[in-house]
């Protein structure tokens, strides 16, 4: 039997089609910030699927108003963060230009590029500095919910 979508069998809450956004994770002036520059399109952890770990995904479209976009933080667990341009001829191209920053060292990004934030570690703050074509993004805690770490400022 094939089900369609996310209708019926066992396992259908296990397939996630439809954005369902982390209650209270974000102020709605930084939900505004984020809308105009990214589009979020799916979104996974314990809330939305009992038992998942969390995983954000969206397109980067534009420069944020705010820079930079996110603050240094850091977590009790591992964060793998991705970034990937959007041109299947050239997939190793950014498109763009990101700046990130893990303990204090900055890294100048214009090329596809996995980060591996080990637990405790700070990272970011985060710089989109150019978008020539949309770039994607994930971001992947290995705990069930994404709690936004401890940050500094």
């Amino acid at each position: 039997m094939i089900y369609d979508n996310t209708e019926g069998g066992r396992f259908a809450g296990y397939f996630v089609q439809d954005l369902r956004y982390p209650d209270g994770m974000a102020t709605e002036e930084f939900k505004k910030i984020y809308d105009g520059f990214a589009r979020r399109i799916l979104w996974m952890d314990g809330d939305v699927c009992p038992g998942a770990f969390q995983m954000n995904t969206a397109w980067y479209a534009a420069v944020p108003q705010r820079d930079p976009i996110f603050d240094e933080h850091s977590h009790g667990c591992e964060e793998l963060i991705g970034f990937f341009g959007s041109d299947p001829d050239d997939p190793y191209e950014l498109g763009g230009e990101i700046v990130f920053t893990v303990e204090g060292e900055q890294r100048r990004l214009t090329r596809s590029t996995m980060i591996f934030i080990p637990p405790n570690v700070r990272h970011n703050p985060m710089r989109i500095l150019r978008v020539d074509r949309p770039i994607f993004h994930f971001s992947v805690i290995t705990d069930g919910r994404y709690n936004g770490g401890d940050v500094y400022k």
